[in-house]
């Protein structure tokens, strides 16, 4: 019987690993407005602070791919459930610490443990669906982790009015409580039959697997979701930045649009990329995603009032909501039975993205405060034209065989 959304076999595990996504991006959400106070307890500056927000991102980079292959070896459930138990720790860490260097290390940790549960969320998907409905699947983890994101600042903010520890402690109670749960309820997807483990296997540098993996059938796939992400970070990192610098707004207004913009990402992964994957394909959704993502980047740069604001970016993130889903299903479709190792590494890529992104747009804002969007938009758009090229390429070989 072929595997699908819909089946009471298959949609309790979903559920369950999308409420366990939800809680750690609901953890990594509610940092964002708390963190520049949070570190002024121990005499921090920014530079300091953007070096907790890099060693996280980092983290992920380094370990995802480690945790992806041992996900192939071991199953999904024992990395899903390790992942909560090292994210709750890393919040707990975080919330009572006493020196600057327990901050660092939460980050540290989180990283390491948040990178073990994505890919492992994602190659369960890969296990329970058919390729028919895997961009559905894809999509309905993709708007857990969209709504973590837009919950968390309420959150993290709401609680910190009380005691700037608490929204640390309610992440570490919460995934505590997530990890319990999947112990108990989540079944494994992944039988013993299937699982991969050489003893001979040999362990190379992360940067050569990266450099192989880009050889690799799935490689163009991989550079696409670093460029998404690229583009993602590119416009979180400065976004508070250039509305100040240019509209004056403050929290409360940055913080709105945010919630907006987050909603309307949330209900177009939940529900619109798996209808459109399903009526275009996978290949025309990232094609026409990543042209609206590039669109919305200029007309960001147009937009003179709040309404302006919040459409213009709404259009860019409606493209990228739709972009990630996509390429996960492109991708899971390509990874054969290696589906832990490709989500491990295409996170991987992820995270390089989350670092890269930032770190450059703080440099171009600094020259101009316009040129980190249009900067955004000519990486989209030559993302769009190599992924035009690769398609074309991708038809011609199908012909020929």
């Amino acid at each position: 019987m072929a595997k699908t959304i819909g089946s009471k076999r298959n949609r309790g595990p979903l559920a369950l690993l999308s409420f366990n996504l939800f809680i750690v991006m609901v953890g990594i959400g509610l940092v964002i407005p708390i963190l520049p106070f949070y570190v002024e307890k121990f005499n921090a500056n920014a530079q300091t602070l953007g070096a907790l927000v890099a060693v996280f991102a980092f983290m992920q980079f380094l370990f995802a791919p480690i945790w992806g292959r041992l996900s192939d070896r071991i199953g999904r459930k024992p990395l899903i459930t390790i992942g909560l138990v090292g994210f709750a720790i890393a919040e707990f860490i975080f919330a009572f610490a006493v020196g600057l260097w327990m901050l660092f290390l939460s980050r540290i940790l989180a990283g390491v443990f948040g990178s073990a549960l994505m890919p492992t969320a994602m190659a369960y998907v890969s296990d329970v669906t058919d390729e028919d409905n895997r961009g559905q699947g894809m999509g309905i983890l993709g708007a857990a982790m969209g709504l973590g994101i837009v919950i968390g600042p309420g959150i993290g903010g709401w609680l910190a009015e009380i005691n700037l520890s608490y929204p640390f402690i309610f992440a570490g109670i919460a995934a505590s409580i997530a990890a319990i749960v999947s112990v108990i309820i989540l079944p494994e997807s992944y039988p013993k039959e299937k699982r991969t483990f050489d003893p001979n296997e040999k362990r190379e540098n992360r940067f050569v697997v990266m450099k192989n993996a880009v050889m690799s059938p799935v490689g163009f796939l991989l550079v696409l979701v670093f460029i998404m992400s690229f583009g993602l970070a590119n416009f979180q990192s400065i976004f508070s930045y250039y509305a100040l610098e240019r509209y004056g707004y403050g929290p409360q207004e940055v913080g709105i649009i945010i919630l907006i913009i987050g909603i309307i990402g949330t209900v177009v992964q939940g529900v619109g990329v798996g209808r459109a994957t399903k009526i275009f394909g996978e290949e025309k959704v990232v094609t026409g995603s990543l042209l609206l993502s590039a669109l919305g980047f200029v007309i960001m740069t147009f937009a003179t009032n709040f309404v302006g604001v919040l459409i213009t970016t709404a259009v860019f993130f409606v493209g990228n909501s739709m972009l990630r889903p996509s390429l996960n299903s492109l991708i899971s479709k390509l990874a054969g039975e290696r589906q832990g190792t490709v989500m491990g590494l295409n996170n991987s890529f992820l995270s390089l993205g989350n670092v890269a992104g930032p770190l450059l747009a703080g440099t171009l804002f600094e020259w101009n405060i316009h040129i980190p969007y249009f900067f955004g938009a000519f990486i989209m758009l030559v993302g769009l034209v190599a992924t035009k090229v690769w398609i074309s390429k991708k038809q011609k070989r199908a012909l020929v065989n």
